[in-house]
């Protein structure tokens, strides 16, 4: 009778054994699969972050990631030959993709590809077309071509109709002038343009 009994504890041990094993083994196997698909998860995720674009409120129409560049630009507005200060706090980093900063009224800094000098006047709540610089509302001032003055634009010395599709590059300057100003006159506002430092 005792050996029956030590046969059947051994046999019910290598049962435990067995079992215990298996468990074992089942619960590692699980535990793999679970850590594999928070992998899977992660990879997907990092990789939909990286490539994705970049649209929600706020962002610019056709922008890169904020950071994908970091470019500055010097700008001259002149209206009726009175320079426009765009160093007051109203005019100061309004956005992260395009802004004046640091109490400079002259240069401006583009942080993301695709960003139009059309969206930094956006967030300064002022507009400019190819006829006019409207400000806003409770200002009531609005500047726009008529029998007598002009808006004009210049992209490094060149005339264009407009600027407000334009993502400026590394250097450039641009010149808004309104008034009745000669072909002199714009050159001497260009050449204040050339002079002016470009901070960045």
């Amino acid at each position: 009778m005792g050996r029956r009994r030590r046969e059947e504890r051994r046999e019910k041990r290598e049962d435990f054994a067995a079992k215990r094993s298996n468990v074992k083994r089942k619960n590692t196997l699980l535990a793999a699969g679970i850590l594999g698909i928070i992998a899977v998860i992660i990879g997907y995720a990092s990789y939909t972050f990286v490539t994705m674009e970049a649209t929600g409120p706020g962002i610019p129409p056709g922008a890169g990631k904020l950071g994908d560049e970091h470019e500055h630009a010097s700008m001259l507005v002149r209206i009726f030959g009175d320079k426009f200060d765009f160093s007051a706090s109203t005019y100061q980093v309004k956005s992260p993709w395009i802004h004046f900063e640091s109490s400079d009224g002259e240069t401006i800094h583009r942080h993301a590809s695709g960003v139009t000098v059309g969206y930094l006047f956006k967030n300064l709540n002022l507009v400019i077309n190819e006829e006019c610089f409207i400000f806003p509302p409770s200002d009531g001032r609005q500047f726009c071509t008529n029998e007598d003055y002009s808006l004009k634009y210049y992209i490094n010395h060149r005339p264009v109709s407009d600027i407000n599709d334009y993502v400026f590059e590394d250097g450039d300057r641009i010149l808004i002038s309104y008034g009745s100003e000669i072909q002199e006159q714009i050159e001497e506002q260009l050449s204040e343009l050339d002079s002016q430092l470009i901070i960045g």
